[in-house]
């Protein structure tokens, strides 16, 4: 008669550890991004780019080795719906040279590494491993700026150094923000979705803690995206809860604006900003709409294909107004003065359209709006499942299992969407633009009929497991 073998915490760390193998060159990607920057106007490569490298090659062995079907017919035609566009434009792009470094730039960070995130997360439990870490990654970065608001170290903003930008320096002024931006979608989703009390007590604290940040980075892109996905998952999440957090939230800002003395006529202003488009407004917004019009005047021109890939900043005086500054001024954060060119329109929508046409446009919105609608479509299927089809059933605080990854997957690509209409692509932090549309992929185009769809044995129910089979 055979007895199993008792489970002692090394086991228990051993098996998680063995189980989260997969996940760490992911996670690696986010670690990498928590270091500082090399202030540098001229963009390029950088470490977590070839981490990101690094997962592709991991996806690639491990479909390998389990000799198994990359992925399904629905993902392929999603996640390879972008690559029509890119090929034409890259093709029909002035400088042959230039046309391959932005299709391979395209490619990774709109293909390669969201298929590879997308077929390395295995269930529930590594989706949320990464909510986690970009949690962590986003405290990290927004407590490296808050010290540099207190301090008077960080980016500089009407004159004083005081815009937090974290580890990305103030050439990359939306890195930081992007980035605590990504970790409160995470924490709120968690914190909607999550039965377990203490998970969500915790979630409910990183939330508001990455509120001051957020609020330091001076980015009214990222302000807006986020409240709009954040009203979304409350929305999603049901009336009761999202009462709840939406006092604690108004709360917290109450305490944020009266606490931040000076700063608050600087907020005040910056919010009062959004609005002015035609009212005296600021030079930023000038030079942005200003630059949202030559894309277009570029698209008019190259209504199906474009100008080319990379071709916005050789075509933008052509086609813009007196009215575009030289460039935007920075310093601070351990950077000197420098001028900054104007290389792109601050709208990925635009961009891909002066750039990569109607047809350009069509395939990667496409993509990502048929992320949006997998994503509801996989809500819904969570929330009509019954309960004992899961295993655990209603979750303790009243959720089913798998709502939280819901709500993560829908606020990440909500976000995104709005945030595209004021941002683009480049700098250090796109990468997590790639690993963002793996997380979001995985939940949209994971087939529900597989063992993936359902939440993973906890590693000491897995040691049971092992022992037991000796």
């Amino acid at each position: 008669m055979s007895h199993a073998l008792p489970v002692t915490p090394l086991d228990t760390l051993t098996a998680a550890l063995r189980r989260a193998l997969p996940m760490l060159p992911v996670v690696a990607v986010m670690a990498l991004l928590g270091l500082p920057i090399v202030p540098s106007a001229e963009g390029g490569a950088n470490i977590a780019d070839a981490m990101s490298g690094l997962v592709v090659l991991c996806c690639a062995i491990h479909l390998v080795r389990a000799r198994r079907r990359p992925l399904s017919r629905t993902a392929a035609v999603v996640l390879g719906l972008p690559v029509i566009g890119i090929a034409v434009s890259a093709a029909g792009a002035a400088d042959p040279g230039t046309g391959i470094a932005g299709l391979t730039r395209y490619l990774q960070i709109f293909v390669l590494v969201p298929a590879a995130v997308l077929l390395l997360v295995r269930d529930r439990r590594d989706l949320r491993l990464l909510a986690w870490s970009f949690v962590a990654l986003a405290l990290w970065q927004g407590a490296v700026g808050v010290r540099q608001y207190v301090t008077g170290t960080g980016a500089s903003y009407q004159g004083e150094d005081v815009r937090a930008v974290g580890t990305f320096g103030p050439t990359d002024v939306m890195g930081m923000a992007t980035v605590v931006a990504f970790g409160l979608v995470c924490a709120v989703a968690l914190a909607l979705g999550t039965g377990e009390a203490r998970q969500r007590s915790v979630a409910v604290l990183c939330a508001l803690a990455l509120l001051p940040p957020l609020a330091l980075s001076f980015s009214r892109g990222a302000w807006i995206a986020t409240a709009v996905a954040c009203g979304a998952q409350l929305v999603l999440a049901g009336l009761r809860r999202a009462v709840k957090v939406a006092a604690a939230l108004a709360a917290a800002g109450m305490i944020l604006v009266g606490g931040l003395g000076a700063g608050t006529s600087m907020l005040q202003e910056r919010i009062a900003s959004i609005t002015q488009v035609t009212d005296a407004p600021d030079q930023s917004v000038t030079d942005r709409y200003t630059m949202w019009a030559a894309a277009t005047d570029m698209w008019r021109e190259h209504p199906l294909t474009g100008v080319g890939l990379k071709g916005f900043p050789d075509n933008r005086d052509g086609h813009a107004s007196l009215a575009l500054s030289s460039g935007s001024d920075t310093a601070g954060a351990g950077a000197a003065y420098q001028k900054q060119p104007l290389l792109s329109p601050h709208n990925m929508y635009l961009l891909v359209l002066s750039e990569q046409g109607l047809i350009g446009l069509l395939a990667l919105a496409g993509s990502w709006l048929a992320l949006l609608v997998c994503s509801l479509r996989g809500l819904v299927r969570v929330r009509r499942t019954p309960p004992d089809a899961t295993g655990p059933g209603l979750a303790p605080g009243g959720t089913r299992p798998g709502t939280d990854c819901a709500l993560v997957a829908i606020g990440l690509i909500v976000w995104q969407l709005v945030d595209f209409v004021y941002a683009d692509i480049g700098g250090p932090s796109t990468v997590l633009t790639a690993v963002v549309l793996g997380v979001i992929g995985w939940w949209a185009l994971m087939d529900p009929s597989t063992p993936a769809g359902s939440d993973a044995t906890t590693p000491a129910a897995s040691v049971r497991e092992e022992a037991a089979a000796r």
